[in-house]
């Protein structure tokens, strides 16, 4: 690593590494990969993050920054060139509202199509996992050592997402209706937003590429059911046919974007209603705490007519926020409110949490 590199700690097995290493690729900023080994773990995450997370990135002034959206807003500040962040109000909205829709809600149906599916699956993911591990070692102890978190992931996701047999056939009936209309807008765009990748695609980057691409199942059917959105995967990732034009003129939201932008309002947008009213309960019982819990109860969804229970995140109305504060800075609001109301989202707008969060030192806290 030379003095002017980054360093992205991650693997390409994991959701979000993919996102990072997409923005890094297209930016052309210079780095390196390094594997999240047993050994970096214990040498350089654990030590300087404090917790069993990837990806990190490390800068050549040996700053260490986590998690992938302020990773992104960490460099955009340095490489201001090509920016993801559309200056128009409207599509600077949709696509920080992407960006979270792909980080917080697209994560279910990657996880349910890796580990549900094992037949075809689980070979592939054993070896990946072992390999990043312990990536020096026998074929069959990397199998062996990647049995260890795919029992932690493959069991755990469940309850913590709500997702019981008939929740997962819901989540499959969501993933392939996403899947043809993503593949009818990237058909006529190479981005989401124009010829140029925002913020809100690499946030579907994700979980499209480490798990929906990758993993031997998700990744057949969606060359096969959705060859365009195979086609932007690589065109983000792998950096095939790459493009740095513009967003669209006049702050255009292409209508074969809006059932999209439809799905993530019916079935995400009341979970982060619920999520800031737990969120201001939450913060009323505790008020003297800084560091907001992971968890903080459960509460009801629904997907496709089907109802479940998951864990509320205070960490999606982190995300959430940023869309409320662009939303919030807009000089004419209703602009804004047309498109809301257009893509029936207008409701999670109007009952703003008053508990303002910030991501401070590896750690989720009330913002002061």
């Amino acid at each position: 690593m030379s003095a002017e590199q980054y360093q992205l700690i991650g693997t390409e097995v994991s959701l979000y590494s993919g996102k990072v290493r997409g923005y890094l690729r297209h930016k052309k900023i210079p780095f390196v990969e390094t594997l999240s080994t047993m050994k970096i773990y214990s040498d350089v995450i654990m030590p300087r993050v404090g917790k069993r997370i990837i990806p990190v990135l490390l800068t050549p002034d040996d700053e260490c920054i986590q998690d992938t959206t302020c990773i992104i807003d960490y460099l955009e500040a340095r490489f201001p060139e090509h920016s993801v962040y559309p200056e128009t109000p409207k599509q600077k909205l949709v696509a920080t509202l992407l960006e979270s829709y792909g980080d917080e809600w697209l994560v279910m149906p990657a996880m349910h199509y890796r580990w549900q599916f094992k037949c075809h699956n689980l070979r592939f993911i054993l070896k990946e996992f072992g390999s990043t591990a312990i990536p020096n070692a026998w074929s069959i102890f990397q199998y062996g050592m990647g049995a260890v978190p795919a029992m932690a992931f493959g069991n755990l996701y469940k309850p913590y997402f709500g997702i019981d047999k008939a929740m997962g056939k819901a989540i499959e009936r969501s993933y392939e209706g996403l899947l043809d209309d993503l593949n009818v807008h990237l058909e006529k765009y190479p981005y989401l937003l124009g010829n140029r990748p925002s913020i809100g695609d690499y946030g579907f980057l994700g979980p499209l590429y480490a798990h929906l691409y990758r993993d031997p199942y998700p990744g057949k059917m969606m060359k096969k059911r959705a060859p365009h959105v195979a086609k932007w995967v690589e065109r983000l990732e792998l950096m095939k046919d790459a493009q740095y034009g513009d967003f669209l003129p006049n702050d255009d939201i292409p209508q074969t974007l809006i059932p999209v932008l439809k799905r993530m309002t019916r079935e995400q947008f009341p979970v982060l209603e619920k999520t800031g009213a737990a969120l201001d309960k939450w913060r009323a019982e505790h008020a003297d705490k800084k560091t907001v819990s992971r968890v903080i109860g459960k509460h009801d969804f629904d997907i496709e007519g089907v109802h479940s229970t998951r864990a509320i995140t205070p960490f999606s109305y982190w995300m959430f926020q940023r869309s409320l504060a662009a939303y919030n800075a807009a000089e004419d609001k209703n602009v804004l409110d047309e498109l809301l109301k257009k893509i029936d989202g207008m409701s999670a707008f109007s009952r703003q949490a008053k508990t303002q969060l910030a991501y401070e030192n590896y750690r989720l806290v009330v913002k002061k």
